[in-house]
């Protein structure tokens, strides 16, 4: 070590002693006065008062007024189902669950090569011990048994499921139960407070999350059956894998939803949460628990929402209402006088804003029941008397073929006649009349747009087209620079799609 540094660390030595006898002595002093009354420098502030803390002091005790009386009602509904193996040969098990449902069943763990377990939630709605959950929770399962909020364990019997609504209902051997009622969904705004109750992860029981009503009316996002009715209510309160089937509240502890999936990259929450609103949800539920089944109601028509893009091109002044872009041959609809291109305004005397709260309306409300339409057809009011039908499955058109988020197509396609070796290529219903998408070229607008080899287009501008040549005549017959708009058949069903024309057509094709 060199002698210069030698002396600074003699100097320091030096100088460190006294300053370290001096800072003892000043702490002592400060410790001396401050506990005989004089107040040190360093002192805690005073607790904050005032309105504003008032205000959030008034909230936190509301909401833990409103988590004291749902808590009691939630229950954790654990799931013992047959393995994969069993599944497949018995077409049961946990692996049944559709694929968008399986991360908000909550942790599985194989117990043993038979069976394995899954976690999900549930809420009390009768003090006689009828609980509410997800038809996925439950699907397929060999044993249920419940936890309560006080901590017993209660072996479940499942009443009835409803695969088209994602409910359940169970049933407990127990009384005086603490139950929560139905809230009215339908009158939820955005931003509304809600609290969502339920298991995250299997683990964390009876949790609660706080947060607000971010959407409503949200469509159906999965393409495994189009004729799920949507309507979701949107939340950014906190829902997990194994939160499903617990309660959505509002600030008055009603039970205004039922927490079904998450929409998210990782399959954890990312501030993305959906509940059946209690509009449907109450509906099913009460048929399930007085026949062990749910019936919907069934029109038999496809139907998208009325945009301020498509609204031009049905003389509509407003961007709202239904648009009827399908009806199946023999429907309930097709007897009452539907047609392809109507706009469903309302329904017994209720407004129809869009597709969703058409699909709602008609899935509520029993077979058999008659309901009062009011259309708008080429512009000019009709009014209609539905008779509903029931739905039985494969083969009958959705109550709401739209899928959102489709892009709108432009031309730059080249088209075939619609022959019968075509129509049996792509087992067309004999109904759908039109022709053929053969080829699209690359990166062209309709490409970029998403046209397919294989759409059948079956109108321009709302007139039928029935051979390629017809089709051409029609698309250049429109004026220049003005849109399009398609009845295109993709996917199983038809929709309205409104196309933007470059500026000059290609001679060869569209």
């Amino acid at each position: 070590m060199s002698f210069a540094t030698n002396q600074l660390r003699d100097r320091a030595k030096r100088f460190l002693l006294p300053v370290g006898v001096l800072s003892a002595l000043l702490f002592a002093f400060t410790f001396f006065w401050d506990h005989h009354g004089v107040h040190a420098a360093g002192s805690y502030a005073a607790p904050l008062s005032g309105s504003s803390v008032s205000a959030l002091t008034s909230l936190d005790n509301a909401m833990e007024a409103v988590a004291s009386h749902v808590t009691p009602a939630v229950v954790n509904v654990a799931v013992t189902s047959r393995s994969t193996e069993e599944a497949d040969s018995g077409q049961q098990g946990l692996q049944q669950v559709p694929p968008q449902f399986r991360q908000f069943f909550g942790p599985q763990a194989p117990q043993s090569p038979q069976v394995e377990h899954g976690i999900g939630s549930g809420v009390i709605i009768s003090p006689d011990g009828y609980i509410v959950t997800n038809n996925h929770v439950v699907n397929g399962a060999t044993q249920i048994r419940v936890t309560l909020n006080d901590r017993r364990v209660l072996t479940a019997k499942l009443v009835g499921a409803d695969k088209l609504t994602d409910l359940a209902v169970l049933k407990v051997n127990a009384s005086n139960l603490p139950a929560l009622g139905w809230g009215d969904s339908a009158q939820l705004k955005p931003g509304q407070t809600v609290l969502a109750f339920g298991s995250p992860f299997g683990y964390f029981q009876f949790s609660v999350t706080r947060g607000i009503i971010s959407a409503l009316d949200r469509p159906n996002p999965f393409r495994d059956d189009p004729r799920k009715p949507g309507g979701f209510i949107q939340t950014d309160a906190a829902i997990n894998p194994g939160n499903s089937g617990g309660p959505l509240v509002d600030a008055q502890g009603q039970v205004i939803g039922i927490n079904t999936f998450i929409i998210s990259d990782s399959g954890s929450f990312a501030g993305a949460g959906f509940a059946i609103p209690s509009q449907l949800a109450h509906a099913t539920v009460d048929q399930i628990i007085k026949g062990g089944k749910a019936e919907h109601g069934y029109l038999g028509i496809g139907i998208e929402d009325v945009t301020p893009e498509n609204s031009q091109f049905f003389n509509l002044q407003d961007a709202s209402g239904a648009i009827v872009t399908q009806v199946a041959p023999d429907s309930p609809g097709a007897q009452a006088g539907l047609k392809i291109g109507d706009v469903v305004r309302q329904i017994d005397g209720n407004p129809v804003p869009n597709a969703t709260a058409l699909q709602l309306a008609v899935s509520e409300r029993a077979p058999g029941t008659t309901v009062a339409m009011e259309v708008l057809r080429n512009g000019q009011p009709e009014k209609l008397s539905v008779k509903l039908g029931e739905y039985h499955g494969s083969g009958q058109v959705a109550d709401n073929s739209a899928q959102p988020g489709q892009p709108k197509e432009r031309l730059g396609v080249a088209v075939d006649d619609l022959t019968p070796d075509v129509r049996q290529q792509l087992s067309l219903p004999a109904n759908v009349k039109g022709v053929a998408v053969e080829n699209v070229k690359p990166a062209s607008p309709a490409d970029d747009a998403g046209l397919q080899p294989g759409d059948i287009i079956m109108q321009v501008n709302r007139q039928p087209v029935d051979s390629a040549q017809s089709f051409a005549n029609q698309v250049h017959a429109a004026p220049a620079g003005k849109d399009l708009l398609l009845l295109v058949w993709s996917n199983g069903g038809a929709t309205y799609r409104v196309v933007h024309p470059e500026p000059s057509s290609d001679q060869n094709g569209m």
